[in-house]
């Protein structure tokens, strides 16, 4: 059973400045970025309990070819992404943003 995903506002700010920076790299890079990620948010979709959780019930889910991880957590009907962030990023931004979950 596939519950609902929801993305915060924040982790598509995040989404949008990774692709725009990976643009910036090269043209064609951020579409290769969205695609991962895609692949990434249907996984969490259907089964978001294969990936452990990283602190409380944060988890976190790593993109291929690409050091970013989506974090998210699971209520009972719906799974919200709360950051899309590189993966050398300070964790206490991820924690402050699981803090405004609860």
């Amino acid at each position: 059973m596939s519950r609902r995903l929801i993305v915060r506002r924040q982790a598509e700010s995040d989404i949008a400045t990774a692709a725009r920076w990976y643009e910036e790299q090269r043209a064609g890079l951020s579409l290769r970025f969205r695609s991962a990620l895609d692949q990434v948010l249907s996984t969490i979709e259907r089964n978001p309990e294969r990936f452990a959780p990283i602190y409380r019930d944060l988890r976190r889910a790593l993109l291929r070819r690409f050091p970013y991880g989506v974090l998210f957590v699971t209520r009972s009907d719906t799974t919200i992404v709360v950051g899309v962030l590189h993966t050398s990023r300070n964790p206490t931004l991820w924690r402050a943003r699981l803090k405004s979950e609860s």
